[in-house]
């Protein structure tokens, strides 16, 4: 998101957990924008994953890797709460949210994602450190994050540690309660966890988020490597084209110098 919205203070978040876990199916047309709650955009404080989320493209990343798109949401910096509302109270924003069976439709006139009205938390968020939010990041969010009901509440931190207590860190819903989730040290410049959410493994390499696909063993292209792939490409079809177009000037002088030899 880069709209440009006003500085304010944000107030505490009041959840309960008991309206958490939600049952009801979610809405099959969009609501109708005249009528409806719009949340507020994100304050500046809380547009923090430029460099490690948007800038490398990973939402159309995921979206590409996970495809049906009309029943899928990967959203970055946007609304997320139990309740509609046009206050800050309640309302987080991800800086990488991933729902699925759900109704993207929903998302635009709201402004956001609304639990109620999707009939579900989203599946996967994560947070990215920066000065001003990473000890709320790993307080006051991850207990709103568990009382919304987030199966999964990843935080990463691009400095290594010096924002967050870890490079990267992963939480898991067990019985309302948030469970750390392993992560594995290869190097001081590799880390790794596993999202059951995702079902993809989460990556700090050299300050850089990457997500692994286990089952491709791959990692999910960025879009430096799509667009270098790309020009690659195009580059092969250039060659190939020249070298079409070489091979067919030969014939061509080939045929000539057959033609003259034949003459009388």
């Amino acid at each position: 998101m880069f709209s440009v919205v006003k500085a304010c203070i944000m107030p505490p978040f009041h959840f309960s957990p008991r309206e958490a876990v939600m049952t009801t199916k979610p809405v099959t047309t969009p609501p109708d924008a005249g009528q409806i709650i719009q949340f507020p955009d994100a304050p500046p404080e809380e547009l923090t994953g430029f460099h490690s989320i948007n800038f490398p493209a990973h939402p159309p990343s995921l979206a590409e890797h996970f495809g049906n798109m009309d029943s899928t949401i990967i959203l970055s910096e946007v609304a997320a709460a139990l309740i509609p509302t046009r206050s800050y109270e309640g309302v987080l924003y991800p800086d990488l949210l991933v729902a699925f069976d759900v109704n993207p439709a929903a998302v635009l006139p709201r402004n956001g994602y609304s639990i109620p009205e999707q009939g579900k938390p989203p599946d996967f968020v994560m947070e990215v450190a920066s000065e001003s939010t990473a000890r709320r990041d790993e307080t006051i969010k991850r207990e709103a994050y568990a009382a919304m009901g987030v199966p999964e509440y990843w935080r990463f931190d691009p400095t290594g540690g010096s924002r967050y207590r870890d490079h990267l860190a992963g939480d898991r819903l067990v019985d309302g309660v948030y469970a750390p989730v392993a992560i594995h040290r290869i190097d001081d410049e590799h880390f790794w966890g596993r999202s059951e959410s995702l079902n993809l493994d989460l990556c700090w390499e050299e300050g850089n988020l990457r997500f692994w696909d286990p089952a491709a063993q791959r990692y999910l292209a960025t879009f430096m490597e799509e667009s270098a792939a790309r020009r690659a490409a195009e580059a092969r079809a250039t060659e190939a084209e020249a070298a079409l177009h070489e091979a067919e000037a030969r014939v061509q002088r080939l045929e000539e110098e057959l033609r003259r030899r034949q003459a009388p």
